[in-house]
Parts: structure tokens; sequence; C-alpha cells
């Protein structure tokens, strides 16, 4: 694990699965410029996450249609980043009470957030999860990757919510995390999006 301190507000946040990787108003990449990412993973070896924000125009129900009653609205399949479009991921937040360690289909990222395993049974887990969000694709960095981005200023991170995973405000999610942050990360959600019209 990596702990970065944020210099401006003198509190650290671990780099962690869990951890969010809000993208620096600076970020320009349009793969991930002002996108919210959701870290499964984060090893020596690198790291993975899914950009929380990028609904897709693709119906979950077109594609997993066995899974789309369970799906969180809004029912689209999200773009979890550039790296293997092809493949869809999947997380969860179960319900209160359930521990996802224990549950056949589930792998736990962090607290009551878990991973899919889109191949098991919807019926079996239904009735322990509160919503899920599908992803098409996912944002991937090498080992020392990711560290030297946030130690560049790429990235704010901060501790995630269970509730970010299933989120509908997928488009003002990039200021809410900021905003909920308090002072002064949350200046940055008044941060304009192209500095020629401030």
């Amino acid at each position: 694990m990596c702990r970065v301190v944020d210099e401006r507000s003198g509190s650290g946040s671990v780099l962690a699965p869990g951890s969010l990787l809000v993208a620096a108003p600076g970020l320009l990449d349009p793969n991930f410029h002002r996108t919210v990412v959701y870290l499964i993973e984060h090893r020596d070896g690198g790291s993975l996450g899914v950009v929380l924000n990028r609904p897709s125009e693709v119906s979950v129900r077109d594609v997993l249609p066995t899974w789309a009653p369970l799906s969180s609205q809004p029912s689209s399949v999200f773009v979890g980043g550039p790296v293997d479009s092809e493949t869809a991921l999947c997380l969860a937040a179960v319900r209160t009470g359930h521990d996802p360690s224990n549950v056949n289909g589930l792998v736990r990222v962090r607290g009551p957030v878990a991973l899919v395993d889109l191949d098991s049974d919807p019926d079996a887990i239904s009735s322990l999860l509160r919503g899920l969000r599908v992803f098409a694709g996912y944002s991937g960095w090498d080992g020392g990757q990711l560290d030297a981005e946030v130690g560049r200023g790429d990235w704010i991170v901060v501790p995630a919510l269970p509730d970010d995973v299933l989120t509908r405000k997928d488009s003002g999610l990039w200021g809410h995390v900021l905003r909920r942050q308090g002072m002064p990360l949350a200046l940055l959600a008044t941060y304009p999006a192209d500095v020629r019209q401030n």
C-alpha cells in the first residue's frame, strides 16, 4: 500500500483496493478527464480499477440479460476504462449484515463492495445485493505506474463510499466526491472544465 499525503490538506489517503482516484483538474487525457476510478486491485505488479462515471449507450439487458434486473439505475454498461473493452467486470454492494467473502460468486474488494463472477447464478446472490454495476473494459497500470501518476499530481486519492459504485450521479460524481472532502479539496469541484471559459 502507498500512503499519499495531500500537502494542501495535510491528510493522508491510502492507495489500496476501495480507494477512489479522482482525476486532477489538469489531467486532460480524454480517457480520464474528470473521471472517478474505483480501485479494485493495487499490488507491486500493477493496479486495476474501473471508471465510475462513464455510462455507455448500451443497456445491461442487451449484453447480460440475466443480470439486468439487479443492475442499478441507469441500467447501462459503464465504460470502465480504455483497456480490453470486450471484457466485462461487475461490482456490487452487498446488503448490511452479509460478508461478501463468504458468498460463492462474489470476491470481496473492500467492505461491502465485491466483484461479481458473471458466470455465477444471479438468482443465488440476488437477495444479498443492494445493486450492481457492469463495466466494459477497465483501467490498468503497470507496477509503479499509478504511484508515479499520483506522485505527479494526476490523481487525488480519497476513500470510497459503497454507494459510489452504484451512484446515479454519474455526470456529477467528480464534483460530488471532491465537495464531500471538505476544504481545500472541495474548491477543485468549481474548477472550470475549460479554463478558457473562466
